[in-house]
Order: structure tokens, then sequence, then C-alpha cells
């Protein structure tokens, strides 16, 4: 696999402009417009969407490796947003696997702890995820894997952390202005020990000149994931629909919220009017069928759920939490996920 990925190439389609080594746009450059439209801007310059497309089935399969999938799915991914990497090349993915785990084992040796039982060591794998892209501007998906060395070798190594890095759909004009030396690639994802994770991450501001910070998920981008998914029950039967609420009460009240899933279809389809020629959801249905849900919840317990916050939306398709994890349960839907998640990412790059 990694052999195969020795070709891949970074985006090229961005202007010949000089700016010096750091991350984010310059002071004189306009702000980025996101994709998606219309919208309104925050104070940074970036566009929130107030309407998105509806989310679509595809078997991404047919243009990505069913292996590579199968990796992305049904684990619990920690998000992290992070800035635009610094001479990053795609070319180079054998060279970073064995940079990466001499670093890990370097600081192993100078006592930071990194202990996972009896290893000799550890092998890194760097591997493009080919498909996941969805334009020009896009950069391919890298996956990185830490595998244990057995302190005997005849036993098998086994993988303590993953992670990867990836951008879908991400805001062309942006994209396309950033230095040719640059590449986007700002959500990232990983599951594994903390110290893994905080040692992956420094390698890479190490060695690419980046920063990474977490990434959490408000209530907004939960109601518009609790929306798309729902709007995808008569083609993937989504199986329930599970909200989690908390509660500003002394002590604080968590409550967790099952709606039947053709329940919460008939309600969003007395909303939502589907245009065959472009199916777009704007914001305001997604408000009505939130509000909906919150109604109807009010009828039978006499809590206001709009006074608390929003923590967790989950459906067999996948789920979402605000403290920034994630699990994709179906592949057929991961294009809608990453897109809004790589939206959520790129809104925390510095203007």
């Amino acid at each position: 696999m990694e052999g195969q990925n020795s070709v891949v190439n970074t985006p090229a389609h961005r202007p010949d402009t000089r700016r010096s080594k750091s991350y984010g746009r310059s002071c004189v450059e306009p702000p980025s417009l996101f994709w998606q439209t219309p919208g309104h801007l925050t104070t940074l310059g970036h566009r929130i969407p107030t309407s998105r497309r509806a989310a679509k089935c595809h078997n991404i399969t047919t243009k990505v490796d069913p292996e590579q999938v199968a990796l992305l799915i049904k684990n619990e991914w920690k998000l992290s947003h992070v800035t635009p990497l610094y001479r990053f090349r795609h070319t180079q993915l054998k060279l970073y696997s064995k940079h990466l785990a001499a670093f890990i084992i370097a600081e192993k040796q100078q006592g930071v702890a990194v202990e996972v039982g009896v290893e000799a060591g550890f092998k890194v794998t760097f591997s493009a995820v080919l498909g996941i892209a969805e334009t020009e501007e896009d950069a391919e998906t890298v996956f990185i894997q830490v595998h244990s060395k057995p302190l005997f070798s005849a036993d098998t190594p086994k993988a303590v952390w993953r992670g990867w890095l990836t951008c879908v759909n991400g805001d062309p004009e942006y994209l396309r202005s950033l230095p040719p030396d640059f590449v986007s690639l700002p959500l990232f994802c990983s599951s594994g020990p903390e110290y893994l994770t905080a040692l992956v991450k420094s390698w890479f501001e190490r060695t690419f000149d980046c920063s990474f910070g977490s990434l959490y998920l408000n209530s907004t981008m939960l109601n518009w994931l609790a929306a798309l998914w729902t709007g995808c029950h008569p083609t993937s039967n989504i199986r329930y629909l599970k909200l989690a609420w908390n509660m500003p009460s002394q002590p604080p009240l968590d409550i967790a919220y099952t709606v039947n899933p053709q329940d919460a279809w008939e309600l969003w389809n007395s909303i939502h009017t589907e245009d065959s020629t472009d199916d777009r959801i704007n914001i305001e249905e997604v408000q009505l069928f939130m509000n909906g849900l919150e109604i109807h919840f009010f009828r039978h317990f006499k809590i206001y759920l709009s006074a608390g916050t929003l923590t967790k939306v989950s459906t067999a398709l996948g789920s979402a939490h605000h403290d920034g994890k994630i699990k994709i349960g179906s592949s057929d839907y991961i294009t809608t996920l990453l897109t809004l998640l790589t939206e959520c990412a790129l809104m925390k790059t510095p203007v």
C-alpha cells in the first residue's frame, strides 16, 4: 500500500505567491467564503452556511479501497483541527513513516510516558486513502497507524494507535489562496492512547510548522447532523435517533431522548420539501425540526430542552458528541459527515 501511495501528488492549483513560513492567511488577503451558499459572515470573515445539500447515499467503496474504508468506520475518533502543513508531500509517506517511528522511540528512551507493554519499539505506516477527496483542491486523505513491535520477533505487531488527516469539499477559494509549499488537511481524527496522540501531533508541528487544536461541535452542528441523518431514513434505515441534552440545573441533569426513526422521518418530511433539481436543506427547516422534537418532549415531561445544551446525536449512520468525538456507522454517508467536519475545522483556521 505504501508503494502505490508514492505517486500521489498534492494539489497544485495555487497561485505562485511568496510568503513567510507560517500558517494561516496573510493579513492583506481577502476573507474566504465557504463553498456552501447562501450564508452569513462571522467576525473572522468565514461564511457560515444557512443551507446545505441533503445527504445522498454513495457507495464509496467503488472509488476507495474497501480495506481502507473499514479502518475509518466503527471506531470512535477524537477530532482536532490543524493549520496547513508546510512542505508536506504525499510522495514522501515512506520517509515520514520512518521519521515518526524514530521520533516516538527517541521520546520513549528519554523517559516520556509512552509505555504500552513489553514492546521493543514501534512501527509507523503512512498511507494515502485515495478517492475520499471530492474536488481538485482537496488534498488526498492520509492515514497513519502506529504498531507496537513485540519483544519477540515471532509475535505479530499490534496496532496501538490510528489517525488520519483529511479535507473533503474544503473552501475552494481558501485552498487556492495557499502558497504552493502549504497543504491543507484541516481535519485530524485520532484513536488510541492520548500520549501517542500528543507525540504524533508534536512530530507534525515540528516537521511541518503547523498547529493543532481541539475541535468541538456546537449545538448548531449537532442539529444539522440530526436533520441530515434523519433525512436519510427512506433510503437507509437509521434505526433510531438518539439525542442527549445537558440541563443547567443543580445538580446538573443529563437527558437522553430516543425517537422512533419513522416518527422522526415523518416530522422531518412534514417540514422539508424536496426539490428534485437541487435538494437543499436550510437552517430554518433544521430549527423547526428540532423545535418539533423539543415540543413533543415538553408535552410528556414538562421540561424545556431548549434551556439546555444538546451534547450528542446518534443514529445507525453515525454519532457525534459536542466534545469532539465521532463514530462513522456507515460509509455510504461519509462524504456528508466529512464535508461538515472539514467546514468546522476550517472555521478554526487563523485568518
